[in-house]
Protein backbone atom coordinates (compact mmCIF):
# COMPACT_ATOMS: atom_id res chain seq x y z
CA UNK A 1 0.00 0.00 0.00
CA UNK A 2 1.24 3.87 -1.24
CA UNK A 3 1.38 6.62 1.36
CA UNK A 4 -1.94 7.95 -0.51
CA UNK A 5 -3.49 4.38 0.41
CA UNK A 6 -2.21 4.43 4.02
CA UNK A 7 -3.66 7.99 4.58
CA UNK A 8 -6.91 6.82 3.06
CA UNK A 9 -7.20 4.28 5.42
CA UNK A 10 -6.31 6.46 8.66
CA UNK A 11 -9.02 9.26 7.49
CA UNK A 12 -11.60 6.76 7.21
CA UNK A 13 -10.71 5.12 10.84
CA UNK A 14 -11.30 8.89 12.04
CA UNK A 15 -14.65 9.67 10.24
CA UNK A 16 -15.76 5.86 11.56
CA UNK A 17 -14.68 7.45 14.83
CA UNK A 18 -16.65 10.20 14.57
CA UNK A 19 -19.47 8.49 12.82
CA UNK A 20 -19.26 6.31 16.06
CA UNK A 21 -19.31 9.52 18.72
CA UNK A 22 -22.41 11.03 17.03
CA UNK A 23 -24.07 7.50 17.00
CA UNK A 24 -23.65 7.50 20.83
CA UNK A 25 -24.59 11.50 20.93
CA UNK A 26 -27.62 10.40 19.52
CA UNK A 27 -28.25 7.87 22.19
CA UNK A 28 -27.56 10.39 24.80
CA UNK A 29 -29.97 12.59 24.01
CA UNK A 30 -32.37 10.22 23.86
CA UNK A 31 -32.13 9.20 27.00
CA UNK A 32 -34.49 10.41 29.51
CA UNK A 33 -32.29 11.63 32.02
CA UNK A 34 -30.32 13.51 29.34
CA UNK A 35 -33.70 15.08 27.66
CA UNK A 36 -34.83 16.23 31.08
CA UNK A 37 -31.55 17.85 32.04
CA UNK A 38 -32.23 19.61 28.70
CA UNK A 39 -34.90 20.55 28.84
CA UNK A 40 -34.76 22.41 32.22
CA UNK A 41 -31.91 24.68 30.09
CA UNK A 42 -35.09 25.61 27.70
CA UNK A 43 -33.41 23.00 24.98
CA UNK A 44 -35.20 20.71 22.62
CA UNK A 45 -34.08 17.47 22.62
CA UNK A 46 -35.65 16.70 18.88
CA UNK A 47 -33.91 19.76 17.78
CA UNK A 48 -30.80 18.52 19.22
CA UNK A 49 -31.32 15.46 17.10
CA UNK A 50 -32.19 16.95 13.94
CA UNK A 51 -28.71 18.98 14.71
CA UNK A 52 -26.89 15.87 14.68
CA UNK A 53 -28.56 14.34 12.14
CA UNK A 54 -27.44 17.05 10.38
CA UNK A 55 -23.66 16.65 11.02
CA UNK A 56 -23.65 12.81 10.73
CA UNK A 57 -25.37 13.28 6.97
CA UNK A 58 -22.72 16.28 6.37
CA UNK A 59 -19.71 13.68 7.78
CA UNK A 60 -21.35 11.29 5.16
CA UNK A 61 -21.10 13.43 2.39
CA UNK A 62 -24.77 14.00 1.95
CA UNK A 63 -24.54 17.79 1.91
CA UNK A 64 -28.39 18.09 0.80
CA UNK A 65 -29.38 16.19 4.15
CA UNK A 66 -27.27 17.99 5.99
CA UNK A 67 -28.53 20.80 4.95
CA UNK A 68 -31.36 20.51 5.25
CA UNK A 69 -31.24 18.94 8.94
CA UNK A 70 -28.88 21.87 9.90
CA UNK A 71 -31.16 24.39 8.14
CA UNK A 72 -34.51 23.24 10.47
CA UNK A 73 -32.89 22.85 13.33
CA UNK A 74 -31.45 26.64 12.92
CA UNK A 75 -34.54 28.21 11.51
CA UNK A 76 -36.59 26.35 14.71
CA UNK A 77 -33.91 27.23 17.25
CA UNK A 78 -33.97 30.90 15.84
CA UNK A 79 -37.82 31.29 16.09
CA UNK A 80 -37.96 29.98 19.32
CA UNK A 81 -35.09 32.55 20.29
CA UNK A 82 -36.93 35.54 18.82
CA UNK A 83 -40.20 33.78 20.62
CA UNK A 84 -38.41 34.10 23.98
CA UNK A 85 -35.06 36.65 23.67
CA UNK A 86 -34.81 36.33 27.48
CA UNK A 87 -33.95 32.74 26.90
CA UNK A 88 -36.72 31.21 29.30
CA UNK A 89 -35.92 28.30 29.79
CA UNK A 90 -39.10 26.54 30.17
CA UNK A 91 -39.78 27.61 26.50
CA UNK A 92 -37.79 24.66 25.15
Amino acid sequence: MNDAGQADMADRSDIERIEQLLVELEARLKSPGAADELAERGVNTSLALVAVQGVRAYVRGDKAQAAEDLGVAAEEIRHRAQLHPGGDPQAN
